[in-house]
């Protein structure tokens, strides 16, 4: 049976396939290598999608506030006060996570006692003054604030004590609903990085 591959006509000719074989199997890694070099403005359109949360989030409203302020031409940087800020998400960490309220019901509402220890209590009184002046602001429920040595003392009735419904909201809010009901922090956390004066505000 004949060979389907002419036979070469000499060994000159012989060398010179050989040599052209090898020139090709030496190039062949460097081909490579140049199809996986990234150059600036390359897209990758099977990258996996980034996520949009910082990972952390303290950190990742800091980061949203920082885009904020970025975004604003008007934004006076001679005032911009970021760890304020930082030191402000601490206090909410510390009263969110370690302090101990207690809720007991009242006619009309609730009794909160929060304590804490350690840097704790000092939050816990920033965080309860500055949402109290809010709250008796923004026409929420009746707030009695009074400092203990190791937290403060709550008293908070509804604005109309007859309301069965106000009532039973407030308790079953309890302390940390209070706290976090509303729509007001994220503007008091612009302000606070914008280096707003604020009244009754620890930081």
């Amino acid at each position: 049976m004949r060979s389907p591959v002419p036979a070469l006509a000499g060994p000159s000719a012989r060398g010179v396939v050989l040599r052209v074989l090898a020139a090709v199997m030496l190039s062949a890694p460097t081909l490579a290598a140049q199809e996986q070099v990234h150059t600036p403005g390359m897209t990758h359109p099977t990258a996996v999608q980034l996520p949009t949360q910082g990972g952390h989030a303290a950190f990742a409203a800091i980061s949203e506030i920082i885009a904020m302020l970025q975004a604003n031409a008007s934004t006076d940087w001679s005032k911009v006060n970021i760890e304020r800020l930082r030191l402000h998400l601490v206090d909410m960490d510390l009263v969110t996570l370690r302090s101990r309220a207690v809720s007991t019901p009242i006619a009309g509402g609730a009794q909160f006692l929060v304590r804490g220890t350690g840097e704790t209590i000092a939050a816990i009184k920033r965080m309860t003054g500055a949402h109290v002046t809010m709250v008796m602001n923004s026409g929420g429920p009746r707030v009695v604030r009074t400092e203990l040595p190791d937290g403060v003392r709550l008293i908070v009735t509804a604005a109309d004590t007859a309301d069965a419904t106000a009532v039973a909201k407030l308790r079953g809010l309890g302390f940390i609903g209070l706290m976090a009901d509303g729509d007001h922090h994220a503007a008091h956390h612009l302000a606070l990085a914008r280096g707003d004066v604020m009244t009754d505000h620890g930081h």
